[in-house]
């Protein structure tokens, strides 16, 4: 038999493999996450309900990242029991949506070294609940339910100011680091492994129908504040410079960089999603 993995084992085999993620691995991080939270609830008291009601009285990561999405999603004409209701239902029913977050999950953890570890990513990085309420939606919308999809990407927009189209295509191992400002547009396809920060746009270009928002590729960076436009693709491992203005295809293995973007550099031996490196 092979040796047994632990949670550290899982964040390095995600990193390398990548995905989706089994079962077991999410049951991994799951235990960790349980762990961390008895762990704050002994160091700090006034986070004993919080704790409680959101990571100790679930019995895995599904109802627990529902109700981390209820309470933060819920309003006056969106209480907070069907909302959790029917997040839990959404990521107990869609397996693929829950092997995603829980990439997601290990994914910010390995990449941003302000985290301590999975429950603050799950408690506390909006960048992370705007995308898994994404999940939601565009379960929602496959369901053709798009009412509700639209209803909660609205919600979702204003309590953690990033907007995305529940049609768009979000792979897993995905990053948004601090996330204010990401708007991601209808026909935006988003491949594994991919990291933006804050303030990324990927939209079109005017007001034309059909296929018409950027395709980024496996390994991409997008750094904070650049925008992509049209139906144009950033190939794998890729790396979009901070404030760059995108408005043609970028080759794989390149880093982009002004206004318009124009590479600048060739980088074979580099993932930039992972290595979070903002300099050119």
């Amino acid at each position: 038999m092979p040796p047994a993995e632990d949670a550290g084992m899982v964040e390095r085999r995600l990193r390398i493999a990548s995905l989706p993620v089994r079962h077991d691995e999410a049951a991994l991080l799951w235990q960790g996450i349980r762990a961390a939270a008895d762990a704050v609830c002994a160091r700090e008291p006034l986070l004993q309900l919080r704790m409680q009601q959101q990571v100790l009285r679930h019995d895995g990561l599904a109802p627990a990242l529902a109700a981390v999405l209820a309470q933060r999603l819920s309003c006056g004409d969106l209480p907070e029991p069907p909302l959790f209701a029917l997040l839990r239902q959404l990521f107990t029913q869609e397996e693929t949506a829950l092997q995603q977050a829980a990439a997601d999950l290990a994914a910010v953890k390995e990449r941003d070294p302000a985290c301590p570890d999975h429950l603050h990513v799950l408690m506390n990085l909006k960048g992370f609940h705007a995308l898994q309420t994404y999940r939601a939606t565009h379960a929602l919308w496959r369901e053709g339910r798009s009412e509700l999809a639209f209803a909660l990407a609205n919600r979702a927009s204003l309590v953690f100011a990033v907007d995305i189209h529940p049609a768009a295509r979000i792979g897993a191992g995905v990053m948004f680091d601090h996330g204010t400002g990401i708007v991601i547009g209808e026909t935006t396809v988003i491949e594994d492994n991919v990291s933006l920060l804050q303030n990324v746009t990927l939209g079109g270009t005017g007001k034309e129908h059909g296929d018409r928002h950027p395709k980024i590729r496996s390994g991409v960076m997008i750094g904070a504040g650049a925008k992509i436009l049209g139906n144009i693709e950033v190939g794998t491992m890729s790396k979009v410079a901070a404030g760059s203005v995108v408005l043609k295809p970028v080759p794989p293995h390149c880093t982009v960089a002004g206004v318009p973007a124009r590479v600048v550099r060739q980088h074979l031996d580099s993932c930039p999603s992972t290595e979070m490196d903002q300099t050119i």
